[in-house]
């Protein structure tokens, strides 16, 4: 018998992750616009308020971090800097990444939510493992003894929270 942390495959996560960033939204009174069909490679949703939009790549997690660049990886090198480099140009300056988070979240709980810019990610992958740089966007890590960054820890900042005043910060610079 599967436990139910198995029947909560990644699909279940990014199904889940994207309803209830759209549920979270439309609390904040905005427009929502969810995509139908294949989804755009940048982004999962839409949100306006009326002449003001920002879309929205919706990025759901269940072990703690969220993988991002590590496909910008070139084979056979540490290159996390350049890694990032790459995935940020894959992104436009307005769009907003939400990032949501089920690890430790009972089911009758709200995930963690978070939004930022991906210039925002692209800083905090930068800084990660005492400035090597990493792939993942960890939400809060301690590095251990034998780690590059050993003893040090890593955490989304506070001011990323998903808030009414962090969705109008964002409506107003995008």
């Amino acid at each position: 018998m599967k436990s139910n942390s198995d029947q909560f495959s990644a699909w279940h996560v990014g199904v889940a992750a994207e309803a209830i960033a759209a549920a979270l939204f439309a609390r904040c009174g905005l427009d929502v616009s969810v995509q139908y069909g294949a989804n755009q490679p940048e982004y999962d949703l839409m949100v306006a308020r009326d002449e003001q939009i920002i879309k929205v790549s919706v990025k759901g997690s269940k072990d703690g971090g969220w993988g991002l660049s590590q496909s910008q990886m070139e084979p056979g090198k540490a290159d996390y800097q350049g890694a990032i480099d790459r995935w940020l140009v894959r992104h436009k300056p307005r769009t907003v990444l939400c990032f949501v988070q089920f690890q430790g979240v009972a089911l009758d709980q709200l995930p963690r939510c978070y939004l930022a810019t991906p210039a925002e990610v692209a800083e905090r992958l930068r800084t990660t493992a005492k400035g090597r740089g990493d792939t993942i966007l960890y939400e809060s890590k301690k590095w251990t003894s034998r780690a590059h960054a050993a003893g040090t820890v890593e955490e989304i900042p506070a001011t990323w929270r998903f808030s009414k005043e962090r969705v109008e910060e964002l409506l107003e610079t995008s």
